[in-house]
This record gives structure tokens, C-alpha cells and sequence, in this order.
């Protein structure tokens, strides 16, 4: 049987625990889950690419025996190439609202236009995790509010770390 290689891509500005819902999630679909940090995601991430993964590689931890089946890789360009160039044949993506379905959606198709050997499987965020998104994440960090409950203290720290010095400018 061919091993199923799966990529999870994202920034992960910061990595949050509806991420880790969604890794865990994908084990049970996936042999081999590959963490796509991306470079060029559009966005304007507060951490750069190499703290952003650390940061993923560190919240893999938790996952006890099954992070040996997952890789942290860094990437840049189309994700199609990305996934083509690992093996990979599954793109996982995670859904928190109606909102995300349809760009999602569009994602989906695209892809599959760019590549017909990869499909895009839907993991909805589960009822506890459905509300946190790393950009609300930041903005409360920002604020000074209390983000131990959407992220790990590792993260909680970096994020405390960046906005404090931020604030020392």
C-alpha cells in the first residue's frame, strides 16, 4: 500500500491550538503530515519564517508518538509544486466558518486545475476551536489580554516577547 503524505499548509503566524486540532485531526487521514510554513502567504507575518516554524516544531511536541510523523518544511511558491515535489497527494485545509468555505473552495479548485493528482480534504474545526484564528490571537496579544487558552505558553511567551519590544520603539 502507498503511504497517504499529506500537507497541512499555512503561515501559522502564530501556530494556535485550532491548528493542533486540525494536525491531530489529519493523522487519523494522513501515514505522513507535512507542515507547510509558507513564505508567501500574502499576509504580513509579526515572525519570520524561521521563528514560525520553530514554533510549530515545538507545539509538535504534544503530539507524543505521532510527531514522528510529522515534518515542519518551510516553502515557497505554488502549493501544488510544494506538494508534488514531497510525495504528498492530500492537501489538508481547515475550515472555522461558512467564510472560509468558499475561498477554500476556490483554493480547492485551483489546485486541482494546477494538478489533478491532489485533492484538498475539508477538516471543519471542532466546536472548541471554531472561534480562534491567529489573527484574533495577535490582536488580543497586542492589547495585553490573556491568549493562554488559543495557543501554548511557548507561543503565549513569544507573543508577549514581540509586543513588549514593540512597544519599547
Amino acid at each position: 500500500m502507498t503511504e497517504r503524505i499529506g500537507i497541512y499548509p499555512g503561515t501559522f503566524d502564530p501556530i494556535t491550538i485550532g491548528h493542533m486540532d486540525i494536525i491531530r485531526r489529519a493523522l487519523r487521514v494522513v501515514d505522513k503530515l507535512i507542515i507547510g510554513v509558507a513564505l508567501d502567504s500574502g499576509k504580513q507575518p509579526i515572525f519570520d519564517l524561521d521563528v514560525r516554524s520553530e514554533l510549530v516544531e515545538d507545539d509538535l511536541d504534544n503530539l507524543g508518538p505521532d510527531a514522528s510523523r510529522v515534518i515542519v518544511k518551510p516553502f515557497s511558491g505554488l502549493l501544488v509544486n510544494f506538494a508534488s515535489d514531497n510525495g504528498a497527494t492530500l492537501l489538508i485545509r481547515g475550515l472555522r466558518a461558512v467564510s472560509d468555505y468558499e475561498y477554500e473552495f476556490q483554493m480547492a479548485c485551483m489546485n486541482n486545475k494546477l494538478d489533478p493528482n491532489i485533492e484538498t480534504v475539508f477538516l471543519t474545526a471542532s466546536e472548541n476551536t471554531h472561534f480562534i484564528s491567529s489573527r484574533f490571537v495577535k490582536q488580543i496579544a497586542r492589547l495585553g489580554g490573556d491568549v493562554s487558552s488559543m495557543v501554548s505558553l511557548n507561543v503565549a511567551r513569544h507573543l508577549t516577547a514581540y509586543y513588549e519590544a514593540q512597544a519599547e520603539q
